[in-house]
């Protein structure tokens, strides 16, 4: 068995991390093998939208503190060599994936983990999910992209709140504060995400990538700038095959079949 788990339903692939017995905690071993995951999902023109979620009980801890980590010349660990072979990549990878990616939160998200969640397009949690940014208890910062995602979902203040005190969100919580967008019941959970995961992926998924992108460029861009960009995506939908369908579909009063072009 793998570190990460892969599977197929229908339009969506499923990448399940798979390390139960140690709370789905990274290891480089999970990060290569996550990596090749995605990649396979992004050249693949029938997935339409990738979930990840984890095996278990626990989203993920966060990273492996049993796993050996680089050590200096002094011999001290030194946590930057994973970061950049490991962390950086995969939300980087992430934020620019041609694809929804939703995080599916079955339990605990701690530490880098609820990072790696934020940095997918959408999340969703089980109703016993947590997210906590648990660095503070180890004499850490926040990595994974958490110092840069965080304050631009909660704002300034109430992530540095949330990173200070190293405190444990409820799933309702993190809902109430727009870290996942919806909660279901444990023992709906797995059909749930599913439903949810099919219904983006019915969408127009020149659009959805459009979308994404529009809303990654905006932390950057001021609003002339932004206009400019929505006028020019508007302009290359328009001229989607999908764009066609949805008018269609609207005056015939159905439901569109839109096939990503």
């Amino acid at each position: 068995m793998g570190s990460v788990l892969v599977e197929r339903r229908d339009s969506i692939k499923i990448l399940t991390l798979n390390q139960p017995e140690r709370l789905n905690a990274f290891t480089a071993r999970m990060h290569a093998e996550l990596r090749v995951a995605l990649d396979d999902a992004a050249m693949d023109q029938t997935v339409k939208v990738v979930v990840l979620t984890g095996a278990g009980r626990a989203f993920s801890s966060g990273q492996d503190l049993t796993e050996d980590l680089p050590r200096d010349e002094k011999g001290l660990i030194d946590l930057g060599p994973a970061l950049a072979r490991d962390y950086n990549p995969l939300i980087l990878k992430l934020t620019s994936f041609p694809k929804p990616v939703i995080a599916a939160l079955n339990g605990p998200a701690v530490g880098a983990a609820m990072n790696i969640a934020l940095a997918c397009d959408v999340a969703v949690a089980a109703r016993s999910a947590t997210l906590q940014e648990a660095f503070v208890r180890i004499g850490l910062v926040p990595d994974a992209g958490g110092t840069w995602l965080l304050p631009r979902i909660v704002g300034t203040r109430r992530a540095l709140a949330l990173m200070m005190s190293g405190e444990s969100l409820t799933a309702e919580a993190a809902e109430r504060l727009g870290l996942v967008y919806k909660v279901f019941d444990d023992a709906s959970f797995a059909s749930d995400f599913i439903a949810f995961a099919d219904q983006i992926a019915q969408g127009p998924g020149l659009a959805l990538r459009m979308m994404r992108d529009a809303v990654m460029a905006s932390s950057t861009n001021d609003l002339p700038a932004q206009l400019a960009l929505e006028a020019q995506l508007q302009r290359q939908a328009g001229y989607t095959a999908d764009f066609a369908e949805g008018v269609n579909a609207f005056r015939e009063k159905r439901k569109p079949k839109f096939q990503g072009r």
